[in-house]
């Protein structure tokens, strides 16, 4: 994986980060974490400078995630999910990828454009209920490229500042994921367990009452 990355990067420079950084965020498998340390790496070693690839990874992100709420907007979730489902080894996603998207901006709303694009996997699957609720297009792109442009500044930093072993980073970003994941589950047990107590509460208010 990173020999071919590496070798987009090299022969189409700013053109290949974007390229690669689009197709990461439809197909969110293909680590963004490689990408990003290793074009981060590569301007120390190429002409590329460390803000150029900012700004193709970023557009490059700004990309993937309009076609994703294209994607929102003509389909309706249960024919996302039946697509998922026929095709999701081609597309290495599971249809609770994508109800984990639409959980996240149902409980969170508009924001989570913004915060969802720094959690792994969430991060480029969040654009799809952002179209399926009709986002505000502009809101979309403001919060989309700000989020995109804060992951991007790090990892593309983080990459140039540790040279040749950028590849050192991803063993922190496999922890930083399984953090993620671990909060989330958390979370949602937590929203689960005090829904739970609400309508316990409100049965018992409406007994009272009656």
């Amino acid at each position: 994986m990173e020999e071919w990355v590496y070798s987009i990067m090299d022969s189409f420079g700013y053109a290949g980060i974007f390229l690669l950084i689009a197709v990461e965020n439809l197909f969110p498998p293909i680590p963004s974490e490689v990408i990003l340390t290793l074009g981060g790496f590569m301007t120390t070693t190429t002409s590329m400078t460390v803000i150029g690839a900012i700004i193709a990874a970023t557009a490059g992100s700004v990309a993937g995630a309009l076609c994703l709420y294209g994607v929102g907007r003509l389909l309706s979730a249960e024919r996302l999910t039946d697509i998922v489902v026929r095709y999701g080894k081609v597309l290495r996603l599971k249809p609770e990828d994508i109800n984990k998207a639409e959980t996240w901006f149902a409980k969170h709303g508009t924001w989570t454009v913004l915060l969802g694009r720094l959690v792994p996997l969430i991060r480029s699957l969040i654009s799809i209920p952002a179209g399926s609720a009709k986002m505000n297009l502009v809101s979309f792109l403001l919060l989309t490229t700000l989020g995109s442009l804060i992951w991007n500044t790090a990892l593309v930093y983080v990459g140039s500042i540790l040279g040749n072993s950028w590849d050192s980073v991803l063993a922190y970003m496999d922890m930083y994921s399984n953090v993620v994941y671990a909060l989330l589950a958390i979370s949602m047990l937590v929203f689960a367990l005090v829904f739970y107590r609400y309508r316990i509460a409100k049965k018992k208010v409406t007994r009272t009452d009656g």
